[in-house]
């Protein structure tokens, strides 16, 4: 009985951890003013028939802080990269040449500030709901494993420490909403 628990503790400490990443990388795709690689992660381009990811098919760079300069291997893409962009929810409007994509990218107004800033609040918001859902399947395992004849302390003490790895969890996802906040509010 004791492995389970062990089992059951570490697996939840595994997947707490996986949803605070989660989180880590939702929020770096969130726009905060200045032009990131990162910014065109979710875009899928179909390339030979197969959705695939642009930073795949094209160099991705920032000539500078409001800028992107996307040159795709092969020449025919950059006019369904940019087609792409341009039906994306990024908001920017790609300018193509012969070679590539320059996507500026425009100061952010203070509504757009707020916008972001509530979507990096859901971000984090859906980050806390899953760790807590991670706890209530632990702890509803445990309790299983409690009526199978686990020792009661034992399931206690496991419960205790599950509660303890959510709240350090949800503590990490406080501070990347705090830290992506300030990244946003920052003019």
């Amino acid at each position: 009985m004791d492995e389970e628990i062990q089992f059951y503790l570490s697996d939840a400490e595994e997947s707490m951890g996986k949803a605070v990443t989660h989180v880590s990388v939702e929020m770096a795709r969130i726009r905060a003013g200045k032009a990131s690689p990162a910014m065109l992660d979710s875009l899928r381009v179909d390339y030979y028939g197969t959705p695939t990811p642009v930073a795949q098919i094209a160099n991705i760079s920032t000539p500078d802080a409001r800028s992107l300069l996307i040159k795709p291997w092969e020449k025919n893409m950059v006019s369904e990269i940019a087609k792409v962009i341009k039906n994306s929810d990024l908001g920017l409007n790609p300018v193509s040449d012969a070679d590539g994509i320059r996507l500026n990218i425009p100061p952010m107004t203070e509504e757009r500030r707020r916008d972001l800033v509530k979507q990096a609040k859901n971000e984090a918001e859906s980050g806390k709901v899953r760790v807590r859902g991670i706890r209530k399947d632990v702890n509803e395992a445990l309790r299983k494993l409690l009526k199978d004849g686990a020792a009661e302390d034992a399931v206690k003490d496991a419960e205790a420490k599950v509660q303890k790895y959510t709240d350090a969890h949800i503590v990490d996802v406080d501070k990347l909403f705090v830290k992506k906040e300030s990244e946003i509010m920052n003019i």
